[in-house]
């Protein structure tokens, strides 16, 4: 069987190709961070809009993450049956529309059902465009690929500050919600000019399970799941809790102003953009097994140092550094999700196992760094963070099989 699409076409065929489901997945992946941000930055006048109290509030991002989960783990197993770019096509429409009817919403519960189906198509879209590119780019250079796919998300974030900065102040956060709507056209694109890729087509109409059963498979398939759990964990739950009590910190302790910590992010995110293209590059050179192990160990290390800086002028451009080790991983994770399964199950297990870790990372890091907060500092709270990683280098070291430069399972 093809080991990937290109496999019967010309060599220029096949490189047009490549870039197309490329393309594709890096706008929906953009697209992605540009609808599941764009709350976070007119929150704010949600609140005042509707009068919401506090709990409310964080309901609202709940509601998404609740969502995102969800549809991480349907999605990924409809993309192995009915076909990956006919899905992707689909969580991308879904997220659209639903950001978009959002502006519509006359009220607190209509708004957290839509915010519940954006989260469902952004749950989705992940796994199934990184299966894309994997299935379609050769072996050599597949974590550089699903890095670029994966620096998307970052440039969604960057693009829902400037669409909110643009827009709020004429249109309102219904206005925002509206320009949440263009990701709809991309769906249509990818619709219209993509076919499936060779390794899907071959095995279409041949399935021999239901695709979960392929991640559990064996007593050694099971401990590469388990320990691929474990480290998506760990990346969402150091992410998630930096970047959501950051802000709150640089205003208590270190007295920064709104532009202040708006410049903070700026930076911290275009070290994550770094961080993420450099960590693709060499989880193919030296292998994904070290590349993960002086990751974590490294951001072990950062961390607490990072933590325990008290000069403002540092802490801002030390975000880079931070930035780009705690997400830096995001680089490597589409082309190693994607190494240990056939194609019969291969969204699915990206799907599952992302999803599961934004899931229960995302939602006990900034959990546990508010439960910490309260018996110490916030920045002593944060800087404890550092105490999973060198677990997770343990899991990779122990647990996870290198497969630099191997053929895709059939």
């Amino acid at each position: 069987m093809a080991k990937h699409s290109s496999a019967a076409l010309s060599p220029s065929d096949a490189r047009q190709s490549q870039w197309q489901y490329l393309g594709a997945a890096v706008l929906g992946y953009m697209m992605d961070g540009l609808d599941q941000m764009i709350i976070s930055f007119t929150l704010v006048a949600v609140v005042v809009a509707f009068a919401l109290n506090s709990v409310q509030a964080g309901a609202i991002a709940t509601a998404t993450m609740v969502g995102t989960w969800a549809g991480s783990y349907i999605f990924g197993i409809l993309a192995d049956y009915v076909g990956r770019v006919r899905i992707l096509s689909l969580t991308i429409l879904l997220y659209a529309a639903a950001t978009g009817l959002s502006a519509l919403s006359p009220g607190y519960h209509v708004l957290l059902l839509w915010r519940f189906l954006v989260g469902m198509g952004i749950g989705g879209e992940f796994g199934i465009g990184m299966t894309l590119v994997t299935e379609t780019w050769p072996a050599r250079v597949r974590a550089q690929a699903g890095s670029y796919v994966a620096v998307g998300f970052s440039l969604g974030v960057l693009l829902a500050s400037f669409v909110t900065l643009l827009v709020l102040p004429h249109w309102g956060w219904r206005g925002v919600m509206v320009v949440g709507v263009v990701p709809a056209l991309l769906a249509g694109w990818a619709r219209w000019r993509l076919k499936e890729p060779a390794d899907f087509q071959a095995i279409r109409g041949h399935r021999k399970a239901f695709p979960m059963r392929a991640l559990f498979s064996s007593r050694g398939l099971s401990k590469v799941t388990a320990g691929l759990l474990f480290m998506t964990t760990v990346q969402n739950f150091g992410y998630y809790g930096i970047m959501l009590w950051m802000p709150t910190m640089l205003e208590k302790a270190h007295h920064y102003t709104l532009g202040h910590t708006t410049e903070w992010a700026l930076i911290t995110t275009t070290g994550m953009v770094a961080g993420i293209i450099f960590f693709g590059w060499l989880c193919d050179t030296i292998g994904r097994k070290p590349s993960y192990i002086i990751l974590f160990l490294g951001t072990a290390m950062i961390i607490p140092l990072y933590f325990s800086i008290t000069s403002p002028a540092v802490v801002l451009w030390g975000g880079f550094i931070l930035g780009a080790f705690v997400n830096g991983g995001m680089g490597g994770y589409g082309a190693l999700l994607s190494e240990y399964y056939p194609t019969e199950s291969r969204s699915t297990a990206e799907n599952f196992i992302f999803g599961t870790g934004r899931g229960v990372g995302g939602g006990l890091g900034p959990l546990l760094i508010g439960l910490l907060a309260t018996q110490m500092s916030l920045t002593a709270a944060l800087g404890f963070l550092f105490i999973v990683y060198p677990i997770a280098a343990l899991v990779v070291w122990r647990w996870v099989p290198e497969r630099k430069g191997v053929a895709l399972p059939d």
